[in-house]
C-alpha cells in the first residue's frame, strides 16, 4: 500500500494523529476482508465489497494527507 511513500507514511503516523487512526483502520480492514475471503470468518460477499469500498476511500484519504504534506515541506 502506497509502497513509494514509505518514508512520509512514517512520518505522519507519528506527527498526524488523524492520519495514524486512518492508516490503523485501513490496516484493520484489510485484515477482515482477508479473513473473509479466505473462509476464516464469515461474511456476504455485499458486506467484502463494502469493506473494500470503505478501504478504498480510507487509502485516498491518506494519499491526500501526503500528498498534502509534501505541498507543505517544499
Amino acid at each position: 500500500m502506497l509502497a513509494e511513500y514509505r518514508n512520509e507514511i512514517s512520518e505522519l503516523k507519528q506527527s498526524n494523529a488523524h492520519f495514524a487512526k486512518v492508516f490503523n483502520d485501513h490496516n484493520e480492514l484489510d485484515d477482515k476482508i482477508k479473513d473473509a475471503e479466505h473462509g476464516r470468518v464469515g461474511m456476504s460477499d455485499v458486506e467484502i465489497e463494502t469493506m473494500k469500498k470503505q478501504k478504498l476511500l480510507l487509502k485516498d484519504e491518506m494519499l491526500n494527507m501526503i500528498l498534502e504534506s509534501k505541498k507543505i515541506s517544499k
